[in-house]
């Protein structure tokens, strides 16, 4: 490489500042490169209002005098090459402004950072790791998001488990740890709280500095590699959450990089973040737009990350400190554009918008108008079963519509069904705790809950220690509560998640039409005296259907009357009662023979025990020759997702 092609062409710095350089990582940043037989560190940086701009680091004992990096336009890209291997050195960027202020700054494309509270970034190359994927990026082309089943485990790697010491677990300690842990729970993804470099544990990484930058927490970008590559030949999908509109204000980070407000919004009103401290990304300026998507290219490209789960996406579509709602033109059309080109570059990467509005088309593809996510969280699902759950079971009555209202618009959007972090911290309690009633009652919901969870249309999500039934809050501070596994509720409560995960994905009509109303019906909606619902879940064949019962009162019934469809034998193959799962016993094992009885609406009827805050699956028997069908049944409607309005 000679001399002059490390200097940025004026093609890539027109794109830069257009807010089209979408690998601008590849530019910015510290890069070791091969100069004439010569290698050499390239430092790239943008910061336009600085008055002079040098590197320092430990291979110049912090000194910048004669390191000064050479201005390459006139909007403020500076460069220098140094003539030497640079691997492994701790460095910043020293600023001058132009009002005379001297600071210190880390590199916003550095690959990665010094541990906390340490801040210099660290020269690292991430051109040596040698993936062993490929048989999953295969696989994961050929796969249907929207018709396959999905249930992500949401992880902080800081809390999930510890050593003895308290310290935390290796990224390769967690390969060899959490990895065992997902596939005996039958997990289909990892999703992990944010992992780009933040200074503050408690954070939990949703305040970052480093955009490029793997936290150094818990090893290195190439161990991060390790645990991802592990995962994927593990058939893992791992989600990553990304924040890609606000940013944290330490002062070695983003914020007054060159002395002014380069990377948020130059007006105070705009800028500020009141509610977490933060500063909020000017979305409309060209040079933030290369430097997020190019964040997304970058975790795409270099980590095999199968999927963002984006962070507070209402931040960006509405101005964050106005009265009302008033929308965002710069964060709406940002999204649009960061969708559409991240889809254009990697159709398979999953985006998934954490939006609590009900702004419309989230997961409409851009060239229908919409936002082109790929999925939507169900907040209003998740707050309405959760304010339901948290009413004593003889007043759920009074509140009976938090159950049936997210079904009148489930299919609007792709939605995903979310338990997340944001449920069992600082003072909401977790969700085994928040189930009102005895010690045996609320084992008996949090599994009903769950169970209806899994029938309801929609992918799932849920935080971890859900599984087990962790009694306390998260802290994010101490390991999940695994003694609890030596209690026999915990263990059986756990068994229970298992063959409930297991059920769902063999079970086809849970998930084929999850965003399809073809593949919902109800059978009764209406019984708020008991607090009782029933309805069907049906996939693309039509012998693919089963009856689902939720009983949220902790009253039993012994011949309760269930309109059906058809015909026919049916037998009880799921029930939360059941003894094994720590229940009372109270299940259906007998055939179940449907009567010429109309009920329900249905022309035939059956006749069922239900146990108290019972969650029971009915199936019809299939004759030998259903079981023979050749698989090209379609359902009647179709979704839409936002890769280029492909319809399902």
């Amino acid at each position: 490489m000679t001399v002059k092609t490390l200097v940025p062409t004026d093609y890539q710095l027109h794109l830069f500042h257009e807010g089209s350089l979408f690998q601008s990582h590849q530019l910015f940043g510290a890069h070791i490169l091969n100069n004439s037989e010569q290698v050499v560190t390239r430092f790239c940086v943008w910061a336009p209002n600085a008055e002079q701009v040098s590197v320092v680091g430990d291979f110049n004992n912090w000194d910048g005098f004669g390191y000064e990096l050479q201005r390459v336009n006139n909007e403020g890209v500076w460069m220098i090459a140094i003539p030497e291997n640079l691997e492994g050195s701790l460095y910043k960027y020293e600023i001058l402004s132009r009002s005379g202020e001297r600071f210190l700054k880390a590199d916003p494309y550095g690959f990665f950072s010094e541990i906390r509270p340490n801040t210099a970034s660290i020269v690292y190359s991430l051109q040596n790791y040698e993936w062993q994927d490929s048989e999953w990026l295969k696989r994961r082309e050929k796969e249907n998001t929207l018709s396959e089943p999905s249930i992500i485990y949401e992880v902080h790697l800081g809390s999930w488990r510890k050593k003895d010491n308290e310290e935390f677990l290796t990224y390769r300690e967690l390969a060899s740890e959490l990895i065992p842990y997902v596939i005996e729970h039958g997990f289909t993804h990892i999703e992990l709280l944010p992992l780009v470099e933040h200074p503050l544990d408690a954070s939990w990484g949703y305040q970052g500095t480093g955009y490029y930058s793997v936290t150094s927490r818990y090893g290195t970008p190439d161990d991060f590699r390790y645990f991802i590559d592990q995962c994927h030949q593990h058939r893992i999908g791992v989600i990553l959450d990304w924040v890609p509109g606000h940013f944290c204000k330490d002062a070695h980070g983003l914020y007054r990089f060159d002395g002014t407000h380069l990377f948020s919004y130059s007006n105070h009103i705009d800028r500020e973040n009141y509610i977490w401290g933060t500063a909020n990304f000017d979305l409309g300026k060209g040079e933030v737009q290369s430097f997020l998507i190019s964040n997304a290219f970058f975790w795409i490209d270099n980590f095999h990350i199968d999927g963002f789960r984006m962070d507070a996406v209402a931040n960006m579509i509405y101005w964050p400190n106005s009265e009302g709602r008033i929308e965002n033109p710069f964060g709406i059309q940002f999204l649009k554009k960061l969708n559409k080109e991240v889809y254009e570059y990697d159709p398979y990467f999953l985006m998934i918008g954490e939006d609590s509005t009900d702004f419309p088309q989230v997961t409409a593809p851009v060239c229908y108008g919409g936002l082109g996510f790929d999925y939507k969280w169900n907040m209003g699902w998740m707050n309405d079963m959760l304010e339901y759950m948290e009413t004593p079971p003889y007043h759920r009555s009074s509140v009976h519509s938090k159950v049936t209202f997210s079904l009148l618009y489930t299919f609007q959007e792709n939605f995903m069904l979310p338990f997340s972090h944001d449920e069992v911290v600082h003072g909401k309690k977790s969700l085994l705790d928040k189930m009102p009633g005895k010690y045996w009652e609320k084992f008996a919901q949090l599994k009903l809950l769950l169970g209806y969870m899994f029938a309801h249309p929609g992918k799932k999500l849920l935080f971890m220690g859900f599984e087990f039934g962790q009694f306390s809050e998260w802290k994010d501070k101490e390991q999940l509560d695994w003694n609890l596994l030596e209690y026999d509720k915990h263990q059986k409560l756990n068994s229970y998640v298992k063959e409930l995960i297991k059920f769902y994905k063999r079970s086809k009509a849970l998930y084929e039409l999850d965003h399809m109303q073809d593949g919902f019906e109800w059978i009764d909606v209406n019984n708020n005296t008991q607090s009782i619902f029933s309805f069907i879940r049906k996939g693309k064949k039509e012998e693919d259907f089963l009856f689902i019962i939720c009983n949220f009162t902790g009253v039993s019934y012994q011949n309760y009357q269930i309109g059906v469809p058809k015909d026919g034998e049916f037998r009880e193959v799921f029930n939360s009662d059941d003894e094994k799962y720590g229940g009372g016993g109270l299940v259906n094992k007998k055939k179940i023979v449907a009567a010429t009885e109309p009920f329900h609406g249905k022309p035939y009827s059956v006749h069922i025990s239900i146990p108290p805050f019972g969650f029971s699956i009915i199936r019809p028997v299939k004759k030998r020759k259903e079981r023979k069908g050749n698989g090209k049944e379609k359902g009647r409607s179709y979704a839409v997702s936002r890769r280029e309005g492909k319809q399902t």
